[in-house]
């Protein structure tokens, strides 16, 4: 059985303007990898209600897990939540179980759970809550999409939340060769080896060192054995000089 796939839905004006580094991507698929989820695709969009909305629908019509980050903070440009609602079809206001986790958490903090923090208690019809330990908020699942926040401390800890309740499949290994060679000597045997082994994964990852080009090939797959055999050939192709 293949793994699972999984699309990412990043949003928000500040990762596309350079503002904002997007850290969370890079966490995702490190714990996806481990948990046997194929991330195939990341889109980053906007804060456009349209442009959520579009995305949305065509990454959870063609993929088993849908993850979003960001756009669901008490602010006027926080408007994720809402557009799940309108991709979904259904209702959204504020929800009694979520409004009881912000306002005892308030409360413990002596703070006014004022009208543009219940805006965070905001959840669409049918959606369940994904615990956030770290600041209480919850994100929510529908169905195949899980809307995390975009604090990456936040979103490692919704991650966390839901990731037992999603299937996985067989982890992801991966094995490399550093090779001091140009990209342009070794491609012609690296895809004859590749074609030999349709199962894994090969990639060539260029670099520069003191004016040398060399390539990082590295081997990934789901059978152990079989990259130890690839990475084999792949050292008798190219032996360290």
């Amino acid at each position: 059985m293949p793994n699972p796939t999984a699309a990412m839905l990043v949003i928000g004006d500040e990762i596309l303007s350079g503002r904002t580094r997007d850290a969370n991507m890079h966490y995702l698929a490190q714990e996806f990898t481990k948990h046997g989820v194929d991330l195939k695709e990341v889109r980053v969009v906007s804060d456009d209600r349209a442009a959520i909305v579009s995305a949305l629908n065509a990454l959870r019509t063609g993929f088993d897990v849908v993850v979003t980050s960001g756009g669901i903070g008490p602010t006027h440009d926080d408007i994720t939540a809402d557009c799940i609602a309108e991709a979904f079809g259904v209702h959204i206001g504020v929800r009694d179980d979520a409004r009881a986790l912000l306002q005892a958490h308030y409360d413990r903090q002596g703070v006014e759970f004022n009208a543009s923090r219940q805006r965070m208690a905001r959840i669409p019809d049918g959606a369940t809550l994904i615990d956030n330990p770290v600041s209480i908020a919850p994100g929510f699942s529908m169905e195949n999409v899980h809307v995390m926040a975009g604090v990456p401390s936040v979103f490692q800890a919704m991650v966390a939340s839901v990731l037992p309740k999603i299937t996985g499949g067989a982890p992801l290994l991966s094995q490399s060769l550093r090779i001091m060679r140009g990209e342009g000597e070794i491609a012609a045997p690296l895809g004859e080896l590749a074609a030999r082994y349709p199962d894994l994964s090969m990639g060539s990852y260029p670099f520069q060192r003191d004016g040398v080009f060399g390539a990082n090939v590295v081997i990934r797959g789901s059978d152990g054995a079989q990259i130890d055999h690839a990475m084999a050939e792949l050292a008798a192709l190219f032996p360290q000089q």
